[in-house]
């Protein structure tokens, strides 16, 4: 059996990088990509250990947000875009954190989705 050589993770160096935010009510995602859209670092409540109704909590969003200002910080990023989904109670915490951190936003951009016209209605009740 040939086995084949692993090749070394290079360090990335990146100034400027995107954060896609997804907040629902019961967890918050965070996907730190390049401007070009090649994730670079993933986080989530869950992956830090919080479990149930926690996951969804701004305090579980601000500890993703510190982890991952962490490890961009040692990736050499400056300067920021955050990309916010979804209705949920992390978005702000998330903003906060990445600020407090020393991060340049420089773009608040919302792309949650809205329907148009939404799905049709369930039919009228009868009792």
């Amino acid at each position: 059996m040939v086995y084949k050589k692993k090749t070394k993770k290079t360090k990335r160096q990146v100034d400027s990088a995107v954060a896609h935010v997804k907040s629902t009510f019961n967890n918050t995602l965070v996907a730190i990509t390049t401007p070009d859209g090649d994730v670079l670092l993933r986080g989530s409540a869950g992956k830090l250990g919080f479990k149930g109704a926690r996951k969804g909590t701004p305090f579980a969003a601000s500890q993703i947000g510190t982890t991952l200002a962490k490890e961009m910080s040692a990736m050499g990023i400056k300067s920021l875009e955050i990309n916010l989904e979804g209705p949920g109670s992390g978005r702000d915490s998330i903003i906060r954190t990445f600020q407090g951190a020393g991060f340049n936003i420089s773009v608040l951009r919302d792309v949650t989705p809205l329907p148009h016209n939404g799905c049709r209605a369930p039919k009228k009740r009868r009792v």
